[in-house]
């Protein structure tokens, strides 16, 4: 019951807070691109570009087989990139919302363990809208929207409460601990590579394949390919959910413990 309860003083605050947050999410979306001669449409040039490359590079360059022998390779590719930029972005901006709002720690009344979430919230702008393209690349080539697309709202919310519980411990440990800017940054590198994005799980040994799996952005990326690509219902995985939740749950009680914590220390420090 208490964690319900905490739930509960958690989706309150952010209903309470909604008009704030809303005004911090629009401002920090802007604020990244202000002055630039393109402003917000950078948020949106950045990966296209990028996606773009990867067509060029692997459907014209490298001529990669299609996966399943039917999907183009630059969609199985593209589905598993856009949930990973999601988490490096959230991941890396989020860990430094508290500092940049030290304003808001320091003289006003605010709810401080909202901050990460105005991170989040402003990588899902985009995140949508590549979640959107990738729809729109479906059709191009010929998959037509079905039932299984629909368990994308499901792993984003995978997404979302796996950073929620990440940032809150990372955003409030950092400003004791400068250092963990910089290990965030290489844990993101590695975790890129440790993730299967470009390769495949099957193709490794059978006993290695469930250390890689223990990594929560296995579950959340291979959701977005059980979604648009493979068309696997959430259910069928239900050992690897029921491990990912696990994580995930005792992620948002240790981020959320160690926030409240040490939050009583911010203002002394930044």
């Amino acid at each position: 019951m208490k964690y319900f309860r905490l739930a509960y003083i958690f989706l309150n605050d952010i209903v309470t807070s909604r008009f704030v947050l809303g005004q911090l999410i629009k401002r920090d979306f802007k604020s990244r691109y202000l002055g630039s001669a393109f402003g917000l449409f950078w948020a949106f040039i950045h990966p296209l570009v990028t996606i773009g490359v990867l067509w060029f590079v692997f459907e014209l360059g490298f001529k990669s087989p299609p996966e399943n022998g039917n999907i183009p390779f630059i969609l199985w590719l593209s589905t598993g990139m856009i949930p990973w930029f999601f988490i490096c972005e959230s991941l890396s901006s989020a860990t430094n919302s508290v500092i940049e709002h030290s304003f808001l720690v320091k003289k006003i009344a605010f709810r401080v363990g909202l901050l990460p979430i105005v991170k989040i919230a402003s990588a899902s702008i985009v995140h949508l809208f590549l979640a959107g393209l990738i729809m729109t690349m479906l059709l191009v080539y010929g998959i037509m929207p079905n039932w299984y697309h629909l368990q994308f709202f499901y792993y984003f919310f995978c997404a979302l409460m796996f950073l929620l519980g990440l940032t809150w411990l990372t955003s409030a440990v950092v400003i004791f601990f400068k250092d963990l800017n910089q290990i965030v940054q290489v844990a993101v590198q590695v975790g890129f590579w440790g993730t299967p994005i470009f390769w495949k799980t099957e193709h490794l040994a059978p006993n290695l394949q469930w250390v890689f799996k223990l990594n929560p952005a296995y579950y959340i990326t291979e959701g977005y390919r059980y979604a648009f690509i493979y068309k696997v219902p959430f259910w069928e995985h239900w050992l690897w959910g029921a491990y990912f939740w696990g994580a995930t749950l005792f992620l948002l009680g240790s981020g959320a413990f160690v926030f409240k914590k040490l939050k009583p220390h911010f203002a002394d420090v930044i």
